[in-house]
């Protein structure tokens, strides 16, 4: 099936390299170097695999507020609120859900809640709606809150900020945190972007870390604890997981995978996503209401044919850009109302050929540099949510200024 797979994405690449003749050479070199993914995966316990099987001593006797989504699952696929309910001495209280619900049914910006008699479950608390930090009687007679979210690694993923929310209102309270690590999907060994910039701190981006920050969310909330990023402090314990390293790929890892959020369908978008979500800032459409979020970006005025020529003539590391035309709908749960709805948009695909070597801001801030060269006129930008994406306003302000894409990207580098 890899064999086969690669030999699609081998034949896609050729179709492109025809059509732009502009791609170099040593992309195809790269692609060709590329090495196959391992046979045998590497075998990983998450944090909640490691409480499950060998310390659950840390939740017995205890009244528990558990933080988590869908994505919370053991080393099978059991959702951790069922195991924890099915373990003796151990009170699972009340369940916390971030943005996009518990079950990962909600859109982007979606405002959750949940009836206390219809899930047969604890009662479930969305931190999505009215409420985004638990108050005092939310947490009445918790002994322990414990925090279990597959996050992205990106810092506008908004599980992290519900983490420190969290934090925030147990160092209130005097309840101690325990955070059951999981990997960063896209390695834990590389950054990219700009660190935010506090006066643009929102829920969309709450600490001062660049857009993809490495390590992963047990490594960020030791973190948040050593440099009090928030206050007051709770008591913190991480428990870590077993045969992760940093230089991991999720699919490398014998983990099965679950998508973190309505439009992270797979690893590849997730690798594309840091960059590529600014896009979200403008009237270009993002990919949001096909099947294809991120991975293709474009409107129904743009020229898809020329802005591949013109990006593939970068030389970007590690990908390749070809045109395509695509029609965004209503997808409940996905994208209920996406930008140009029932529209034909056209524009470009981004093709990830060495992952290692690809770089997903720079690619993101290339492509937009692009589009606003040539679409001045019509290009439209939401500047609150671009600043926030970015963690500043230094994206706008060189976009406006006339700035060169690899100059800006060399000045704030420096």
């Amino acid at each position: 099936m890899i064999h086969r797979i690669s030999f699609l994405l081998f034949l896609t690449f050729l179709f492109a390299q025809k059509e732009h003749p502009s791609i170099h050479q040593e992309q195809l070199k790269h692609f060709n170097n590329k090495p196959s993914p391992p046979v045998e995966k590497i075998h990983v316990l998450t944090g909640l695999d490691v409480l499950l099987e060998k310390k659950q001593y840390v939740v017995q006797g205890k009244s528990i507020a558990l933080v988590t989504n869908h994505s919370g699952i053991d080393r099978l696929g059991t959702p951790n609120y069922r195991r924890l309910m099915a373990m003796e001495n151990v009170d699972l209280k009340v369940i916390f859900s971030p943005e996009h619900g518990l079950f990962g049914e909600a859109d982007a910006g979606e405002k959750v809640t949940y009836s206390k008699n219809n899930l047969n479950l604890p009662e479930v608390i969305s931190l999505y709606g009215k409420t985004r930090k638990p108050t005092a009687e939310m947490l009445e007679g918790i002994d322990l809150i414990l925090y279990d979210i597959q996050d992205i690694g990106a810092r506008f993923y908004t599980y992290i900020t519900t983490l420190g929310l969290v934090m925030e209102r147990a160092g209130e309270l005097g309840i101690p945190v325990i955070v059951l690590d999981r990997p960063n999907p896209i390695r834990g060994d590389m950054i990219e972007g700009p660190t935010l910039d506090l006066d643009y701190q929102t829920f969309v981006g709450y600490y001062p870390i660049p857009i993809r920050y490495g390590g992963t969310v047990g490594d960020l909330a030791h973190q948040i604890i050593e440099n009090n990023w928030i206050t007051p402090l709770p008591e913190l314990k991480v428990i870590k997981m077993e045969g992760w390293e940093k230089n991991l790929w999720f699919d490398e890892t014998d983990l099965p995978w679950v998508k973190p959020s309505p439009n992270i369908p797979d690893l590849e978008t997730a690798i594309i996503y840091p960059g590529m979500c600014i896009i979200e800032g403008t009237n270009l459409s993002e990919g949001r209401g096909t099947q294809n979020p991120f991975k293709q970006i474009g409107a129904t005025w743009v020229d898809g044919k020329l802005l591949s020529q013109k990006l593939n003539k970068y030389k970007l590391p590690g990908v390749v850009f070809k045109p395509v035309s695509f029609t965004p709908v209503s997808i409940p749960g996905m994208s209920t109302n996406p930008k140009f709805q029932d529209e034909k948009c056209f524009g470009i695909e981004v093709i990830i050929i060495d992952r290692n070597s690809f770089n997903s801001v720079k690619t993101g801030v290339v492509t937009l540099f692009t589009l606003y060269s040539m679409y001045p006129e019509k290009i439209i930008f939401k500047e609150k949510h671009l600043n926030r994406l970015w963690g500043s306003d230094q994206l706008l302000s060189g976009l406006k200024n006339g700035k060169g894409p690899l100059d800006f990207i060399q000045s704030i580098q420096n």
